[in-house]
């Protein structure tokens, strides 16, 4: 919930033209402004860059007499794409349950979206030695319900919550960890293919220091991007790193 009108178009420019100054993006880019920059971002011509855009959340109803909410459908009429589901801080701060996330990601798949479903761990599930636990009840309840001709339309995205906003980092073997055990997860439940395919991202304070370190984790895909995409020199720098290391 950052910057307003102005600025989130001098962010967007910013970007762009940090893109334009380079022919080697080999990754594809997702941009999720808040709510009332979608339109702004699905009405931008990007050439041949690989973009798309996503939402940062969605209602878990259809439609109906909900006020303030917004329905996967409104999303998908403005050509979005993605939408992030799940997210930590919707988890900690909206008391967002796994019932709920999972009425989310029905809801973007009955609209052919693609949800970018978050899991992740507190500080003190860590040090209680509870986190593959805590995340695979998160994914047992928020999203293996989905069928494998559904699931294969999905990221994922691990972020530690003790490692978002606090500057702490995951050590590139601790993302590691985690990720291939996510995609362990994935392969007991969707088979050996489906698990290759699929893409995990890491969210956890990654930033232009710490991104090719990260990224050449043989599990790792690449970022789930939060204080970093407001630099744009440091999110371009981030998304060429993507580029040199992770498969598009």
């Amino acid at each position: 919930m950052n910057l307003g009108f102005d600025e989130a178009q001098d962010l967007v420019d910013g970007i762009l033209d940090r893109f334009e100054e380079h022919d080697e993006l080999n990754c594809e880019v997702i941009i999720c402004p808040p709510f009332p920059y979608l339109e702004l971002m699905t009405d931008v011509e990007f050439d041949e860059q690989r973009f798309n855009v996503g939402a940062q959340n969605c209602s878990a109803y259809e439609a109906g007499a909900y006020t303030g909410e917004v329905s996967a459908k409104m999303l998908k009429s403005i050509d979005v794409d993605y939408c992030i589901v799940g997210h930590s801080e919707r988890r900690k701060y909206f008391g967002e349950t796994d019932a709920t996330l999972a009425e989310k990601v029905n809801r973007l798949m009955e609209n052919e979206m693609s949800p970018i479903f978050c899991v992740g761990e507190q500080l003190e599930d860590r040090e209680a030695n509870r986190h593959f636990e805590v995340v695979r009840e998160q994914l047992e309840k928020g999203l293996f319900h989905l069928p494998a001709e559904y699931f294969m339309d999905v990221v994922v995205a691990y972020e530690p919550v003790w490692a978002i906003g606090t500057g702490k980092t995951a050590t590139p073997e601790q993302a590691q960890e985690m990720h291939a055990f996510i995609r362990s997860l994935i392969r007991e439940k969707y088979g050996e293919a489906l698990a290759d395919e699929i893409c995990i991202l890491y969210g956890g304070s990654c930033n232009a220091k710490n991104a090719t370190e990260l990224f050449s984790q043989p599990d790792v895909d690449g970022g789930l991007i939060g204080g970093a995409s407001l630099k744009p020199d440091d999110f371009v720098s981030i998304c060429l790193q993507a580029s040199q290391i992770c498969e598009p």
